[in-house]
């Protein structure tokens, strides 16, 4: 039973290794990112508010994220487990994690967080060729994530539940870590 909880920076590959986790672990890959996505398509009430704060041009609150969170971890596919990716961002939104994954009685393996060079994930980035992806807006969503989730890194690696897997190798490398990491963890318990 895999459930996993992805980080890495803008372009270190957390979609890509969500989706080929999910594939090889048979889990759902849930994206904060699809669930509001497809709650504001789905008019659900969580997602007919999150859509309100949009409109107003407003970020979407912890708790309205929690509940996006909580309503798809209410669907049966989520069950055997999942990945996570995009969320948490901040340590509020993981001790919000913590509270509803205690009141639906689940727990996570690990969180894994892919480690990229900056100077590579820009490279990796203007390499896509994006519109919005100037070498400007690149560095400052890096500076942004930084400053962000560098407390959420530390806060997980102080509750020896954060493991670093280098990004920046060659895509089957970094899921095969991943797997390795797996591996030790089912052997451990």
């Amino acid at each position: 039973m895999a459930r996993l909880i992805l980080f890495g920076p803008p372009g270190a590959g957390k979609g890509t290794q969500a989706a080929r986790l999910a594939e090889l672990l048979g889990v759902p890959h849930i994206s904060t990112g699809d669930i509001f996505r497809g709650a504001i398509a789905a008019q659900t009430p969580v997602g007919v508010k999150a859509q309100a704060y949009l409109d107003e041009g407003k970020l979407v609150p912890d708790s309205v994220v929690i509940d996006l969170v909580r309503e798809r971890f209410s669907q049966p596919d989520t069950h055997p487990g999942w990945i996570l990716d995009g969320f948490p961002r901040t340590v509020p939104q993981a001790h919000a994690l913590d509270a509803l994954l205690s009141e639906i009685h689940q727990g996570f393996n690990r969180v894994i967080n892919l480690e990229v060079p900056a100077e590579f994930l820009v490279q990796r980035m203007l390499g896509r060729g994006r519109k919005d992806d100037s070498e400007d807006v690149i560095r400052r969503r890096l500076q942004v994530y930084q400053e962000e989730t560098s407390p959420l890194i530390d806060f997980y690696r102080d509750r020896s539940q954060l493991t670093d897997i280098d990004g920046s190798v060659p895509v089957d490398e970094v899921t095969a870590s991943i797997q390795s990491v797996l591996s030790e963890d089912e052997d451990a318990a």
